[in-house]
């Protein structure tokens, strides 16, 4: 009675398991398969009976050499069973680790007994892992190669060439076109797309040339695929499409002959966040179809870009106006009085910082007299240009009283405070005097002044340094120097002479040892500066102003 109920207790655990059980006789052929085996498997239990595993399942294998192995020694081991099934699985080929003992019965051997688990979803899941690690570290490298500068055109390139070759075999990257300079605007219900950069081999980008090249634009209508895939922010898989689709997605059939004389089989449209842009993906000759772990890639790939690309549009956007504003500003410089000859330049930075604050000033006062002035904004930007233009407006109603050049800069800088500007300034002053044959200047923290004499050696002035106009510490001093006939004098910002690592007193210095012509025009002067002291790209702006007597 008990073994009976014992017997029933194991049969109920058996059969009401998860786990796979079979037993199989010497000869490797079933005896029983418990209710979970016949589930997994789709085949009813008395058909496995007497069969051998490979007669019932022949897509499912095992290693049966293992199994014999077990039968002799009676050592269990552990075994792997994989294969398909009649059951469909989103898996594809399923995977088991089984166990198999040995059964006795009276001292002889009359069988095997395994239990298994399906480890499938694991499998599947360390696959998935290893494919969120890999996309992991695309992205990572992405960062590293998208964005290195605030151009957007060259933010393009980055990205286009970034896609091609390591997630496609071409890369097309269009920024929505907002500014319509020298174009017609496109009609209503069109969304302008401007071609940014193009990515392929050589050989594939020598056929993709009927595409047109970056600059030229391209108008959407709302029904293309283009357009739904920008406004739905979704992206858009078309692999081993029909040409039909294709002229969806380019919507001039010109362009799918474009496509298809490429070798283009398959196209991926995945949106730029924030409607910045698209890109285009392509797949060609051999190369597969795109996965659904290339789509995640491309969408995780594209957020990061459209930052990039938004900071550059961004950057481009101010940096234009601020150019715009200080031009300009510095374009209509005051006018001194006919006795003085008067040139100026201004040179906008590189890449590397946005248009800054500098400017450069001459206001005619009473007496002949010619005020000069040269001054930086702290900071780049609009506001900065902004600051500028009301610092120059500021230095011109304060000289119009009269003062001292010393004394301008002091209530220059008392003024500052109550009109609310809250960047400082340095500047320089110089007043010239033809009538006494003189010029006084004074400094609020800017560079000293150049005096190029009549035998064409530079002499820098230097003055004492008082503080930025904006600092309300006002203390400023002046002195006076005589001016030879013919003599010039040259006021210029930190651009002209600053580099990184050098002491900027050591850099002015260099003007010493120049030679500049004193005799001809002052244009031809500046030229000459700025070929020997400015050279490549540079980060800061330059502004440059060159004054001298006129003989009378």
């Amino acid at each position: 009675m008990g073994e009976a109920c014992e017997c029933g207790f194991l049969r109920r655990i058996v059969e009401g398991t998860l786990a796979p059980v079979v037993i199989l006789d010497e000869q490797l052929r079933y005896l029983y398969v418990n209710p979970a085996w016949s589930r997994v498997s789709g085949v009813p239990a008395p058909a496995f009976l007497g069969r051998t595993p490979g007669e019932v399942l022949p897509d499912v294998h095992g290693p049966d050499d293992v199994l014999l192995q077990v039968m002799e020694d009676g050592q269990p081991r552990e075994v792997t069973v994989t294969g398909t099934t009649r059951v469909p699985s989103r898996l594809g080929r399923r995977l088991w680790r089984a166990v198999f003992h040995r059964l006795e019965a009276q001292g002889r051997v009359v069988g095997l007994c395994g239990i298994g688990v399906e480890v499938s979803n694991l499998r599947r899941y360390l696959d998935d892992l290893e494919d969120a690690h890999q996309r992991l570290a695309l992205l990572d490298t992405a960062a590293t190669r998208i964005g290195t500068t605030l151009d957007i055109e060259a933010t393009c390139t980055e990205l286009a060439d970034f896609l091609a070759p390591s997630l496609a075999d071409l890369a097309a990257v269009g920024i929505v076109e907002e500014w319509f300079n020298g174009t017609p605007p496109p009609a209503p219900g069109m969304l302008r797309l401007r071609k940014m950069a193009l990515s392929a081999p050589q050989e594939m980008k020598g056929k993709l040339r009927g595409l047109g090249g970056p600059g030229e634009y391209l108008d959407l209508p709302r029904g293309s695929v283009t357009r739904r895939c920008m406004d739905s922010g979704r992206p858009w898989l078309g692999n081993l499409a029909s040409d039909e689709l294709f002229q969806k997605v380019t919507v001039d059939p010109e362009r799918v002959r474009v496509f298809r004389a490429a070798g283009v089989h398959s196209l991926l449209l995945v949106p730029l966040p924030t409607t910045v842009g698209i890109v285009i993906l392509g797949r060609a000759g051999a190369s597969a179809p795109f996965s659904e772990d290339d789509v995640l890639t491309a969408q995780g790939l594209a957020g990061r870009a459209a930052v990039a690309i938004d900071s550059a549009r961004a950057y481009t956007y101010e940096h234009t106006m601020a150019l715009e504003l200080q031009r300009a500003l510095l374009s209509e410089p005051g006018s001194p009085h006919a006795g003085v000859e008067l040139a100026t330049r201004y040179l906008p930075s590189g890449r590397s910082a946005l248009v800054g604050g500098d400017w450069y000033d001459s206001i005619a006062l009473p007496g002949g007299r010619t005020l000069l002035v040269m001054g930086d904004v702290m900071g780049h930007g609009f506001q900065a240009a902004v600051a500028m233009s009301q610092y120059r407006s500021l230095l011109r109603t304060v000289a119009a009283s009269g003062m001292p050049v010393d004394e301008i800069l002091g209530e220059a800088d008392r003024r500052v405070a109550h009109i609310g500007l809250d960047r400082v300034a340095t500047c320089l002053l110089v007043l010239m005097d033809p009538q006494a044959g003189t010029c006084t200047a004074a400094s609020a923290g800017h560079l000293p002044p150049v005096v190029v004499g009549p035998g064409g050696t530079p002499e820098v002035l230097w003055l004492p340094a008082g503080p930025p106009i904006g600092t309300e510490l006002g203390d400023y001093e002046s002195i006076t120097v005589r001016m030879e006939p013919g003599a010039a004098l040259l006021l210029y910002t930190d651009g002209l002479v600053e580099e990184r690592g050098t002491d900027i007193d050591v850099s002015v210095r260099a003007f010493t040892k120049l030679r500049l012509s004193p005799d001809g025009p002052l244009e031809d002067m500046l030229n000459t500066l700025l070929a020997r002291l400015t050279n490549g790209v540079r980060e800061d702006d330059v502004a440059l102003l060159a004054a001298r007597q006129l003989p009378h």
